[in-house]
């Protein structure tokens, strides 16, 4: 896929699902989809630096996937903290720089300090950004934002009159980062799970059939060539009127 003249996404969201069904459809374990899945992690970090995607915005885990069996976070949580330490010296090596979103206090400690190390290391990167979002839900997330505003007015810091939807934005979680572009769900699920529901107003949304642990770089290029076809008019109108 040649990339010249294409309408490249700044920032495309994913919210990778499957994994479970993945396993099941295979006779294995639900640890074992999971596991599968970390590896499509690597797969769509390295084609997101290959197309120049800036930014990669992961649903890692939600607010709701707390209510999972323990022994199924245990699995996810052990997971993640592997996959942030074997994967350090890639981040460092293309580039990217780590960032988290969610409710980060709710997660056991020694991923929160393997989080802090791999993202105090790969803070000077440029070139591309990982976020991770960890423990998130958009609700709780727009919830926070609302708090923090009434909590600005009621110490006269803010009028009412100058809460906008700047203001808003600038609490929010993704504070400081580009709306997405494109969000993709694999799985042929067609919901957004309460992820990024401010974020991702006027995002461009793509589903697939195939589930998290066999995306790469071929459903990921599709999903491009998909998102470079479309009119984005932001409630607006084309030259052509339509």
């Amino acid at each position: 896929m040649a990339t010249a003249n294409l309408n490249i996404p700044r920032h495309i969201a994913i919210i990778m699902d499957g994994n479970g069904r993945w396993a099941s459809e295979r006779g294995l374990s639900r640890s074992a989809g999971h596991r599968a899945g970390a590896e499509s992690v690597r797969r769509v970090v390295e084609a997101c630096n290959e197309f120049g995607v800036q930014y990669l915005t992961l649903y890692a885990f939600s607010t709701e996937n707390w209510r999972r069996p323990a022994a199924e976070i245990r699995t996810l949580m052990s997971l993640l903290g592997r996959f942030l330490k074997e994967r350090t010296a890639d981040l460092q090596r293309q580039g990217i720089r780590l960032q988290v979103i969610g409710e980060v206090e709710r997660l056991p400690v020694l991923v929160r300090r393997t989080l802090d190390q791999v993202m105090a290391a790969t803070a000077a990167n440029t070139r591309g950004v990982l976020t991770l979002a960890l423990s998130y839900g958009s609700r709780a997330e727009l919830v926070r934002a609302a708090q923090r505003l009434a909590a600005r007015v009621q110490r006269g810091e803010l009028t009412p009159e100058q809460i906008t939807e700047e203001a808003l934005g600038r609490e929010l979680y993704t504070a400081g980062m580009p709306d997405p572009d494109l969000i993709i769900r694999t799985a042929n699920e067609r919901r957004l799970s309460n992820f990024l529901l401010w974020q991702g107003s006027y995002a461009e949304f793509w589903v697939t059939p195939v589930c998290w642990p066999d995306f790469g770089r071929e459903q990921f290029v599709e999903a491009l060539a998909d998102y470079t076809c479309r009119v984005r008019r932001y409630g607006g109108v084309t030259d052509a009127g339509s």
